[in-house]
């Protein structure tokens, strides 16, 4: 093979591997974006707690000297399906302008209800 056929070979060689395919992507669409929100959450369950029989006398509880800033929320008594089970206090952030009433049973119609804690304006 004569050195001119062999350089010749080389050359298309080269160029063929060099070359490759030249693809032209068409150009991109603008993407549409949509936001699907999630469903809101479901509103809270209220459960009223209400007991066959009164809860004992005041739990018992040594009550922490006062923080400025918070309150003390007594402990209470919880209706634990069959027995009443002593809940410990803890303290609450004070807000201005309202007072605390704190957790407690009332006599009512078909046994004993419980109220939760509540900030009350005034």
């Amino acid at each position: 093979m004569s050195l001119r056929l062999a350089t010749l070979l080389a050359l298309a060689g080269v160029t063929a591997i060099t070359a490759g395919c030249v693809v032209e992507q068409p150009a991109p669409h603008p993407r549409r974006v949509v936001y699907v929100a999630p469903p809101p959450p479901p509103p809270p369950q209220v459960v009223e707690v209400v007991a066959p029989q009164p809860p004992p006398v005041t739990v018992i509880e040594e009550v922490p000297p006062p923080r400025p800033g918070f309150i003390w929320a007594r402990a209470y008594w919880h209706w634990d399906g069959g027995r009443y089970v002593a809940v410990r206090g803890h303290w609450e952030v004070a807000r201005p302008g309202y007072h605390y009433v704190h957790p407690h049973w009332e006599r009512g119609q078909g046994g004993w209800h419980f109220r939760v804690g509540v900030w009350v304006a005034g």
